[in-house]
């Protein structure tokens, strides 16, 4: 008996206990995380934005809390016709959500309402002061004008916007007077018919 208890049961001994490694600071870990995610959000009933992205962590434990996108974002705004009337795309975005901002980076691109198109490195999004800016270079694609510069900030739907240190091309209307005869290089018609 005392054989078998000592086959089955090996002494206890002070040799290391294979044990899995820390995992760290809680902290440090997302609360929850989510791959391939693909979501309509809707206003009083009506589909107005789908989120695209590759993965969603929340880290409500950090300080300060926020939602990463580390494998990019890609946003869409429908019309009342469900048309993609505008977007927003970039590699990498963070959302404090106790200070409602967004931090897009990498190649940020969104095109407005009013089929102007925003290229840029970084863009922030500040839900509750209703702003977008930018201290990074940006390009601005229009219809009609090509702008670029430093220092941009816009309202929400950026349709109106400012931009500092910029250039660009834009359109000049030809306001000049419309020219005249010389009253001088014409004779009248008085004097060609009394040489006739």
């Amino acid at each position: 008996m005392a054989a078998a208890t000592l086959l089955l049961f090996p002494s206890c001994s002070n040799s290391d206990e294979k044990v899995g490694p820390d995992i760290g600071l809680r902290d440090s870990l997302p609360t929850l995380k989510s791959i391939g995610v693909s979501t309509l959000i809707s206003d009083s009933g009506i589909i107005r934005y789908k989120i695209i992205s590759e993965d969603w962590y929340i880290y409500d434990k950090k300080e300060p809390q926020y939602w990463s996108f580390e494998k990019g974002l890609f946003i869409e705004r429908f019309n009342p016709s469900y048309q993609v009337d505008a977007f927003i795309s970039c590699d990498t975005a963070y959302f404090y959500n106790q200070k409602e901002l967004w931090e897009l980076r990498g190649r940020v691109l969104v095109k407005n309402l009013k089929n102007e198109t925003f290229k840029t490195s970084l863009l922030f999004w500040d839900q509750q002061a209703h702003r977008i800016y930018s201290s990074a270079y940006m390009e601005i694609d229009g219809e009609t004008r090509k702008l670029s510069g430093y220092n941009f900030s816009s309202n929400e739907q950026m349709t109106d916007y400012i931009i500092h240190s910029s250039k660009g091309q834009f359109p000049l209307e030809d306001h000049s007077p419309t020219p005249q005869p010389d009253p001088t290089l014409i004779a009248p018609k008085d004097s060609m018919n009394n040489h006739q």
